[in-house]
């Protein structure tokens, strides 16, 4: 078990920028950031591995970038040039083993999951 939370929402204009965390409780393998919306519910956007791979969703890549800081158990997520469809609760979740990197955007493979952040991008 590993308890998460989120930080750095807010709402900003149209081509803004922020920066999501994720503090985790203890170290874990698998980790990655969802969003939900009412079009995009349970929508993987990002995910990081233990060997440091990297995964993106088609929709995001060019403006968002994961990151951790495995010395504060912290995960990242830098979000740039913000649309407003890119509005949702925002959520990092934690899997204790890794998975392929086909995997590692569906929902189904974590099991610890943060309260969210809410990201509100006007227009």
């Amino acid at each position: 078990q590993v308890q998460l939370l989120e930080s750095g929402g807010g709402s900003v204009q149209a081509g803004g920028s922020l920066r999501l965390s994720c503090a985790a409780s203890k170290y874990t393998i698998s980790i990655g950031w969802f969003l939900q919306s009412p079009g995009q519910e349970g929508e993987g956007v990002a995910a990081l591995d233990s060997d440091s791979s990297t995964t993106y969703a088609d929709s995001v890549k060019g403006r968002f970038t994961i990151s951790k800081d495995n010395d504060k158990n912290t995960l990242y997520l830098q979000i740039y040039s913000l649309k407003p469809e890119d509005t949702a609760i925002y959520y990092c979740a934690a899997s204790p083993v890794r998975w392929p990197e086909r995997r590692r955007l569906s929902q189904d493979v974590y099991r610890d999951w943060g309260q969210g952040t809410q990201v509100t991008v006007s227009s």
